[in-house]
């Protein structure tokens, strides 16, 4: 199966890192030896992807220093830059949209996530909605979960008020067809989450339940979590 292409949301300020970040975005913060993003985009190498467009902002020219056209990586790497304001995660999705082919997937810049992309993208063509998110049951272990799924349905999605019902968690990975984005006014700051939220009121949101956990580096802990995975896999 040839996979969409991957946008990837590496834009962020990543304020919750404090110091590790004053002076490097997130992407480039140092794991098992080497930038994040390069674990990264070696994972998508691994799971069968090619093209990637990296959406950037902050630090924006420090990523595209390192990775360039991805080539080292095995891959086809193009960016998006949101410009003077940073445009939030749908925002920076909706300026990618030209790089973009009808369908593609949206990976959070912060996240790593051992997964398999082609039954992802198979779900999302069977479903037949216009946006799919990946949930995994997370029970608040890993972070605070975020989603209730009950029968292989998403029946709400809400970060910031969780009930007993929520037991999963957005993963960190989504499948869209470009016309959700189409829809939205260029160069405005718009939050993903705000789209996930729209789509599943129009009952136009898949899902697709994944086994293995997630990995982050969004946090201190997080980020000292995979550095040990990581180091341990070499």
């Amino acid at each position: 199966m040839k996979l969409y292409p991957v946008a990837i949301l590496a834009g962020g300020k990543a304020t919750r890192l404090g110091s590790v970040t004053e002076k490097v975005p997130k992407s480039l913060v140092e794991l098992a030896g080497e930038p994040f993003i390069a674990h990264q985009l070696r994972l998508l190498k691994h799971s069968g992807v090619f093209e990637v467009v990296i959406c950037v902002w902050y630090y924006g020219e420090m990523i595209i220093d390192y990775v360039q056209d991805g080539v080292q990586f095995g891959l086809n790497v193009t960016y998006s830059f949101d410009g003077d304001i940073a445009l939030g995660t749908a925002g920076a999705i909706r300026k990618a949209l030209p790089l973009l082919s009808n369908n593609f997937f949206v990976l959070y810049g912060d996240s790593y996530l051992p997964c398999d992309y082609c039954s992802i993208q198979s779900s999302f063509e069977s479903q037949g909605k216009q946006g799919l998110m990946t949930v995994y049951q997370n029970n608040g272990k890993w972070d605070s979960s975020n989603v209730e799924y009950l029968d292989g349905k998403l029946v709400s999605y809400d970060k910031r008020s969780q009930s007993l019902s929520t037991r999963h968690i957005d993963y960190g990975l989504g499948v869209f067809n470009r016309k959700v984005f189409d829809s939205l006014q260029e160069n405005m700051a718009v939050d993903l989450e705000e789209i996930y939220k729209m789509l599943l009121q129009e009952n136009e949101l898949a899902a697709y339940e994944v086994s293995n956990r997630f990995y982050e580096i969004g946090s201190k802990n997080g980020l000292k979590e995979l550095d040990r995975l990581l180091r341990y896999k070499e």
